[in-house]
């Protein structure tokens, strides 16, 4: 008797598939990280001190990652239980629904606190889908690896980040320079959270094409899932959870630091028009997209664990010069400073995804990989750009760089003792 053998994932649906997801995904996030720093603060949190109204909208930034692991504990559970397929779709439409209903909200002017209340409440459901995308993706990716080629497979859903991140920013330096300062305030700055909704459409119709991991459907067919992967989870990989999390926060720091803090400081501290401020972070995330596949390729040859020790220990180091390249206010210095930042984050991002994910068995990976990734986004990422911006008002921007420095030899000491028992794929 013939049976139908399930249709295996071609190589271009798992790479793209994985790809468009965390690109729209990291885009929907990011439009709110370049309003958090130029919009909110005049339209949602009016005050005549100007830091205040901007670290009461960086407040909010925080939202995300706080329900972050939130989303990664929801969609995990159903992503080890029921798959990754159905779970991935979920997870999408949750960012994308959150992100255009933000693009429609009234400002503090026309209603008053409940303006921020909706805005917060927006924030919290992109950071629970973007919880439960990032480890999904991720798993797309490495679940169809050939085993030498883990780390290159894996790195596809993290040029999602600078990908997402250079339309993004590219959007709302188009927008800043096609329409007036009153113009861009008052709706411009509203298109690209509507316009979001066209890239989850085109996102829900990859999705739907893709079929489950083989690892998944051997892990089912051995009847190895548990009941609660969560629970198992804090029970039996504790080691993996706790050092896993700590070996990523440099990652989420050292990237919050280039974007969120420089830009907010070299627009509001150095004089830097809000246009350059833009040009000259868009023009650093190729330095992120770049080293993203360069790092892939070394640690598919050294592996993912040497690689992440060799890139934390230089990103410990570039910590020291940021009052060389900050303090000045030139233009080049502020420049190469984004662009060397950014180049060390590609390097420490690209395998990261494989590493963590490498940490964990079939039956509570989506989980595990998950969580570590978003509970290290709550410590190195969520409340970043305050600290930051107050150790540089308060003391000097060389703390922010002993910032860095201190959390990379805390991720170094992470990498250096976490388990290191191998799972089968």
């Amino acid at each position: 008797m013939e049976t139908n053998p399930k249709k295996k994932n071609s190589l271009k649906h798992v790479l793209f598939g994985s790809l468009i997801g965390t690109t729209i995904e990291f885009f929907d996030f990011y439009i709110y990280a370049n309003a958090a720093v130029l919009v909110f603060p005049q339209l949602f949190f009016p005050s005549s001190d100007s830091t205040m109204a901007t670290l009461e909208s960086l407040a909010t930034f925080s939202i995300a990652f706080l329900s972050r692991p939130l989303g990664s504990a929801f969609f995990g559970h159903y992503g080890d239980k029921i798959g990754r397929k159905f779970t991935l779709v979920a997870a999408l439409l949750t960012m994308g629904i959150s992100t255009v209903t933000i693009g429609f909200l009234p400002s503090y002017a026309s209603i008053g606190v409940a303006a921020p209340l909706l805005l917060m409440l927006c924030r919290f459901g992109q950071g629970v889908g973007l919880g439960g995308e990032w480890g999904g993706a991720v798993l797309l990716a490495i679940e169809n690896a050939p085993p030498h080629k883990r780390a290159w497979y894996g790195m596809f859903p993290q040029l999602g980040a600078p990908i997402g991140l250079l339309l993004s920013g590219g959007t709302f330096l188009l927008l800043t320079d096609s329409m007036s300062n009153e113009d861009f305030m008052d709706y411009g700055w509203r298109i690209p959270f509507i316009a979001s909704s066209l890239l989850v459409v085109v996102g829900f119709y990859i999705r739907t094409k893709i079929t489950e991991t083989p690892s998944f459907e051997n892990s089912k067919k051995e009847h190895e899932e548990v009941k609660v992967p969560f629970l198992t989870l804090v029970k039996s990989y504790k080691n993996q959870l706790i050092f896993g999390t700590f070996a990523a926060i440099t990652t989420f720091l050292v990237f919050y630091l280039m974007t969120v803090f420089t830009l907010s400081w070299a627009t509001s501290d150095l004089g830097i028009v809000k246009r350059d401020g833009l040009l000259i972070q868009l023009f650093s995330v190729l330095f992120f997209a770049i080293f993203i596949p360069v790092s892939a390729v070394v640690a598919d040859k050294i592996g993912r664990r040497k690689m992440l020790i060799i890139a934390t220990a230089a990103i410990a180091v570039f910590g020291f010069f940021f009052s060389y390249f900050l303090s000045s206010g030139n233009i080049a210095l502020v420049t190469a400073f984004a662009c060397i930042g950014m180049a060390l984050m590609g390097f420490t991002y690209g395998p990261l995804g494989t590493f963590l994910s490498e940490l964990f068995p079939t039956n509570v990976r989506y989980s595990g990989a998950s969580l570590t990734f978003n509970l290290a986004g709550i410590l190195g990422a969520a409340f970043a750009p305050m600290i930051a911006i107050w150790l540089a008002k308060t003391y000097d921007v060389s703390y922010v760089g002993l910032y860095l420095t201190i959390a990379a030899f805390i991720s170094l000491v992470s990498f250096l003792v976490i388990s290191k028992e191998e799972h089968k794929f």
